[in-house]
């Protein structure tokens, strides 16, 4: 299977501009790649106010909201699929985003894949009212809960953090279910891609703990009965590593460590606006060649 590249849309870089963002899916669209991951933070704490913070992204980091974004885009571009990288679930009321994702995946033509996290930051968990404390076993059932409201008419479910009653979702969407991949590197987030995820995605270098982190994934998939040749792993190429040549050389070591997928990350790191964010991935796809 040929492996995929992606676009990460350079939200920190990104105005408060409608143009500006079709201008970069469609430029996105136009080179190339095959999809376009988009990020997520609902709100930024104000680094000054708070002691001891020391989350990377802050007030002043602009994060345009995932799924109205990418619905935006579905709506510019023809064939590109979307990702979100990655949308924090166990902050969120999971049948919204159970309504959202559905939405959104009918609005890009069943182009939409769900990459989810845990998050980091306990400020946001505070203020949309969820339990920072609890996040990763409300992520576990969460995603089981969500793959009952995309295949089934009505839902009866009575879980640790969520109660439902004869309901379901209309319309639903075109996947059934929407491919979900998790996002992260602790011990528990690769178990629960192993059992549940249709992919997993690092993070973070080709460096020796990521690799490490993959073999164990790869045990993980073999105690579920899984083959991990079909299931994913999306390693993000940081602009920052250096040039083209080392993009291409943390691709190679990807690939020839099974991953199916790589990324293209500028946001955040210094390229500029949106000329250089579409000139950077042109050079990302010539390497690529």
């Amino acid at each position: 299977m040929a492996m995929q590249y992606g676009a990460f849309f350079p939200t920190r870089d990104m105005p408060a501009d409608r143009v500006a963002i079709r201008d970069w899916a469609q430029a996105a669209e136009a080179l190339g790649f095959d999809y376009i991951e988009v990020s997520d933070h609902v709100l930024g704490a104000d680094r000054a106010k708070i002691p001891g913070f020391e989350g990377p992204y802050d007030v002043d980091d602009s994060f345009h909201e995932t799924f109205t974004t990418i619905a935006y885009m579905a709506a510019i571009t023809e064939k590109v699929g979307f990702a979100s990288g990655v949308l924090i679930l166990p902050q969120r009321q999971t049948a919204l985003v159970a309504k959202q994702a559905a939405q959104v995946d009918v609005l890009c033509g069943g182009r939409l894949r769900l990459g989810i996290g845990v998050g980091w930051n306990p400020v946001e968990y505070e203020a949309l009212g969820e339990d920072w404390s609890k996040r990763g076993r409300k992520q576990e059932e969460q995603v089981q809960l969500l793959n009952r409201y995309w295949t089934e008419r009505t839902v009866t479910f009575e879980g640790e953090f969520d109660r439902v009653a004869h309901a379901g979702v209309n319309p639903l969407p075109i996947q059934r279910p929407i491919p979900v991949w998790f996002g992260g590197g602790v011990d528990a987030v690769l178990r629960r891609a192993a059992k549940y995820g249709q992919g997993w995605i690092p993070l973070g270098n080709p460096g020796r703990s990521s690799m490490a982190m993959l073999e164990k994934l790869k045990g993980y998939l073999a105690d579920e009965g899984r083959d991990p040749a079909s299931f994913g792993v999306e390693a993000w190429i940081r602009h920052n590593l250096g040039g083209p040549d080392d993009w291409r050389s943390a691709v190679d070591t990807w690939r020839d460590a099974g991953a199916s997928h790589a990324t293209f990350y500028t946001s955040g790191q210094g390229v500029g606006g949106v000329d250089a964010q579409i000139a950077e991935m042109r050079k990302f796809v010539e390497a690529m060649r």
